[in-house]
């Protein structure tokens, strides 16, 4: 399987949408309480302005002609004070590949061209938000060295 990593252009937002789709759509299956149903959880116009912005990064993973996975990232820097070190970090505020191709390394391999990018970028961390639920993910995430850094807890109370 020749999986081609690159970034995301304007004119792949109709391509994205579908996985866009399937993450939130997850998002509402495992947490109806937070995320609404949409068809449309991304909107075109965000996804331009995330485009165009200098600290998002948007990379896809193309089959010959076809986007069957993408990565949206998010450098953050966090200021130091009297209780943190500063550091950069490079969030991964999404990771999707298509339902249909998982489990042939095009996570793997989006995700360790994140690595070689934010090597480039000299940040300190790569970060994510996993839910607890999400094992699949979560094993992923292990698979290519990644470690549990902290974990939110809720106390429902509606």
């Amino acid at each position: 399987m020749d999986i081609t990593i690159r970034s995301a252009k304007q004119d792949d937002y109709a391509a994205l949408l579908p996985l866009f789709r399937q993450v939130h759509d997850l998002h509402v299956f495992e947490r109806p309480d937070l995320y609404k149903k949409n068809a449309t959880p991304v909107e075109e116009a965000l996804f331009h302005d995330q485009l165009h912005d200098d600290r998002q990064h948007i990379f896809v993973a193309t089959l010959g002609m076809e986007i069957v996975g993408v990565v949206v990232l998010q450098e953050e820097d966090i200021r130091e004070n009297s209780f943190v070190n500063a550091r950069k970090v490079l969030l991964v505020n999404s990771l999707c590949v298509a339902d249909t191709l998982r489990k042939k390394g095009i996570g793997r391999k989006l995700m360790h061209h994140v690595f070689d990018f934010a090597k480039g970028l000299g940040v300190d961390s790569i970060e994510l938000g996993v839910s607890e639920r999400n094992r699949q993910a979560i094993h992923f995430y292990e698979s290519i060295g990644m470690t549990t850094k902290s974990r939110k807890m809720e106390f429902r109370l509606s």
